[in-house]
């Protein structure tokens, strides 16, 4: 396999911009980062001059549903790779598939699928495993979730469920559901990451739960309850809960919509970039324009409208995911919330994948990690993405 060689860029650490180093790429990996009188460049390598634009690691979305026009839950191959292309084109080196509030058949039909997907998938953002949202979700924190799909999880089901893949790597869920506690364990023995989502717990459930094992929230402010009256009295909830518990990591749709300036502020400054990581929620629309769009199966769905840069319910009281890319997640922490770029590409780069556990391939340019990079500009528009070392796509 030729070499990559990026020359003439600012490379973006986790702490720092370094603009006088090379980097080498050689069979998938980061090979080396030297100076360029330490390289000699080849007639075979490839060399791609990045103009003093950015060098980056690749973009890790932990939570999307879909992109250009398709849902993972269309339950078809070309729907994964139409997504994952899409994404490719806005930074993304890295995805987790979500699914949506479903039938136990439903999700079991798009296992295969999934593995089907991941050996076919040469032109997109990789797949690194399944992310299950719901069913089991509070009904009053259902946002644009199907409510007849919702339920309290049962031995029975999740087991049947688990028994069906080992690809799942992610499950959100209401904590204070019954037997929520008791399935969480069971996740975290299959190494799956159990993360708190559209849920009315209180700040002590939230309590139980982390040490239950839910280290994670999913879209902080989205679907969960903050301070409620119960007979009179005050108690605190789960937005609470993500400041008060100092280990918890969160995830936000920074897109601007979901979260104002001011939300994405407190949440930065309160959490630090080690424990938010940023995530689009992205449905279908997805690199789509304003428009007609569905939430979900195209079959099984809700019909939702793209406008204001979101997907909203038509009728418009809760919106129904992110039309986010990766790319906006970090043009809008820079331009809207103020934070610097090496700490808003952290949070769409390292941070996802430590709370993923990936982070030993994936997440920063470091020597032995895999060659998954982006190149872009001041404004963070995609000039190059590069997959284990191959250019998948270029402006």
């Amino acid at each position: 396999m030729n070499r990559l060689i990026i020359t003439n860029g600012k490379i973006v650490f986790p702490d720092l911009i370094i603009e006088d180093k090379v980097l080498v790429c050689e069979d998938g990996y980061i090979k080396e980062i030297k100076d360029i009188s330490e390289i000699k460049i080849n007639d075979s390598d490839v060399v791609i001059d990045a103009k003093q634009n950015y060098v980056s690691p690749g973009f890790v979305d932990i939570h999307t549903h879909g992109g250009g026009g398709h849902d993972f839950m269309d339950g078809t191959v070309e729907a994964y790779l139409g997504a994952a292309e899409t994404h490719a084109k806005f930074g993304t080196t890295a995805i987790l598939p979500t699914t949506l509030t479903s039938t136990t058949e439903e999700l079991i039909e798009t296992f295969a699928v999934y593995k089907q997907a991941v050996k076919e998938n040469t032109k997109g953002a990789k797949f690194i495993g399944i992310h299950l949202e719901g069913p089991y979700f509070a009904y009053n924190q259902r946002g644009a979730q199907d409510p007849k799909y919702l339920r309290d999880p049962k031995p029975e089901e999740y087991n049947m469920i688990l028994d069906a893949s080992d690809d799942i790597v992610r499950w959100s869920l209401a904590p204070e559901l019954d037997g929520a506690l008791e399935f969480g364990k069971v996740l975290i023995d299959n190494n799956i990451l159990a993360s708190i989502a559209h849920t009315d717990a209180i700040y002590e459930e939230v309590v139980d739960a982390f040490k239950a094992g839910f280290t994670h929230m999913t879209h902080l402010y989205s679907g969960m309850s903050s301070i409620t009256r119960r007979n009179a009295f005050r108690y605190a909830g789960v937005v609470e809960a993500a400041y008060l518990i100092d280990d918890m990591t969160v995830e936000i749709i920074a897109d601007g919509v979901h979260l104002p300036k001011s939300l994405l502020q407190f949440v930065y400054k309160f959490k630090g970039s080690d424990k938010i990581a940023l995530c689009t929620d992205s449905m279908r629309g997805a690199g789509m324009p304003d428009g007609e769009s569905i939430l979900g199966s195209k079959e099984k769905g809700q019909k939702v409208i793209i406008e204001d840069g979101v997907a909203k319910l038509l009728d418009r009281t809760a919106f129904a995911g992110s039309v986010a890319t990766t790319d906006r997640l970090v043009r809008t922490m820079i331009d809207l919330a103020e934070v610097s770029l090496v700490e808003s590409v952290k949070m769409m780069t390292l941070t996802p994948s430590r709370i993923m556990k990936i982070d030993d391939k994936k997440g920063s340019i470091e020597v032995g990690k895999d060659a998954d990079i982006v190149i872009f500009d001041n404004n963070i528009n995609i000039l190059y993405t590069i997959l284990d070392g191959k250019v998948i796509y270029k402006k």
